[in-house]
């Protein structure tokens, strides 16, 4: 299976466009994410989504072929042109790793006292 997708959908003439990436978190860890944005070609993207985290790109892939398959039914098709949204994609992987605390990160250091002490 492919780490990418992009699929269109037309109706009443307007065309629906969605792009799909599998990446690697950062830290090393063996955790992947699937980035997905959606919106109408040749605009911006007006819904970006991530899923996961997925331990091993096995598990992204298999979640990228379920969302494949069910925009399928939907009368999406695959998209021959390149992908316009992966800056978009690549920002939101960019929130997505600092949202991740750091390892140790939600330790104190020094537990604050009651006030008491």
């Amino acid at each position: 299976m492919s780490r990418s997708l992009c699929l269109t959908r037309q109706c009443l003439g307007l065309v629906t466009r969605i792009e799909c990436v599998i990446k690697p978190l950062a830290g090393d860890n063996g955790r992947w994410t699937l980035l997905c944005a959606a919106g109408m070609s040749g605009a911006q993207p007006s819904a970006i989504k991530a899923q996961g985290p997925f331990y091993g790109p096995c598990g992204a892939e298999q979640a990228l072929a379920a969302i494949a398959d069910s925009l399928a039914s939907q009368g999406y098709v695959a998209c021959a042109e390149p992908p316009i949204w992966h800056l978009h994609l690549l920002a939101e992987l960019r929130r997505v790793n600092g949202q991740r605390p750091s390892a140790g990160g939600s330790l104190q250091r020094r537990p604050e006292t009651d006030g008491q002490n």
